[in-house]
């Protein structure tokens, strides 16, 4: 059994002092959301061994409160150049190269388009797809500082396909706050 997540970074400023989209910093709400996940993510275990976090300003800062919130979880952790803009393809390649320190959890922090058509891509058709309103809320889309939580029935991550992961549970801060944690 693997066990994949896919962690879109908290909410940014509109731009960066520098101009570059790469540069752009979690505004305030993104800092707690990031931690509101991270104390979700603590008490709900199993953690990630390996995270992958794009190297952009936003998903490093996103990383860093996240895991602050789960301090007795110590992950492998590698800073991705490949994920900034990543898409379906770029994705799969940090995942097989993943494969390589064989973790059996492993957590991307990216970026929308990619992440939220990876998510969608991965995830079983039909009731086989486990989480019903998960996958109904995550159809419109992966919000900044949401998750998506899949499990698949193999052995190695060289083995993952598209259509064969079962959601196991998406959330964001907007729906952690609704439903006070």
């Amino acid at each position: 059994m693997r066990r994949l997540m896919l962690l879109r970074h908290a909410k940014t400023e509109t731009d960066a002092p520098s101009g570059k989209d790469f540069d752009r910093r979690l505004d305030d709400r993104g800092r707690a959301d990031a931690a509101l996940i991270g104390g979700w993510l603590n008490s709900h275990p199993p953690h990630p061994d390996m995270v992958c976090v794009s190297t952009a300003m936003r998903t490093r800062q996103t990383w860093d409160l996240v895991s602050a919130a789960m301090p007795s979880n110590k992950p492998t952790v590698e800073h991705v150049d490949e994920l900034y803009g990543a898409g379906l393809e770029e994705l799969v390649a940090v995942i097989r190269d993943a494969a390589v320190q064989d973790p059996r959890r492993l957590m991307l922090i990216g970026h929308n388009p990619g992440l939220h058509e990876m998510a969608l891509g991965l995830i079983k058709d039909g009731s086989k797809g486990g989480d019903a309103e998960g996958r109904k809320a995550l159809s419109d889309n992966l919000p900044t500082g949401s998750i998506a939580i899949i499990d698949f029935a193999v052995d190695s991550w060289n083995d993952i396909s598209f259509r064969t992961g079962t959601l196991v549970k998406f959330t964001s801060p907007k729906l952690l706050k609704g439903i006070g944690q």
